[in-house]
């Protein structure tokens, strides 16, 4: 993944890992995961766990320990009322931002 790429990225994986929460609640391993499988398979999972962690402060998420059969408890998360409303916001934003990025690349080609 080259840097722009991922400097992009930094700015758009909370609303990202938001949307997967939307879609269903889900523990750091299975977000890495469905991650992956959008795509996203850069990504380590000490980010995700890290935004997590930073989400689960602002109050945009619900967290429930869940017993594991493996080792301690896991922590599963589910988008929150805050959660949706702040997700709201990061799709109006980012359909503003990808229409004028679309004009502007139709102008520069």
């Amino acid at each position: 993944m080259g840097k722009q790429m991922t400097e992009m990225l930094k700015g758009t994986l909370e609303g990202i890992v938001l949307a997967i929460l939307a879609a269903q609640a889900a523990y750091g391993y299975e977000i890495t995961a469905r991650l992956r499988e959008q795509g996203f398979t850069e990504i380590a999972e000490g980010t995700v766990y890290a935004l997590l962690v930073r989400i689960e402060k602002r109050g945009l998420v619900d967290v429930e320990k869940v017993p594991s059969e493996k080792g301690p408890p896991r922590k599963v998360y589910s988008l929150n009322a805050s959660g949706r409303d702040y997700l709201d916001e990061f799709w109006r934003t980012w359909d503003f931002l990808s229409e004028r990025l679309t004009h502007l690349a139709k102008g520069a080609r």
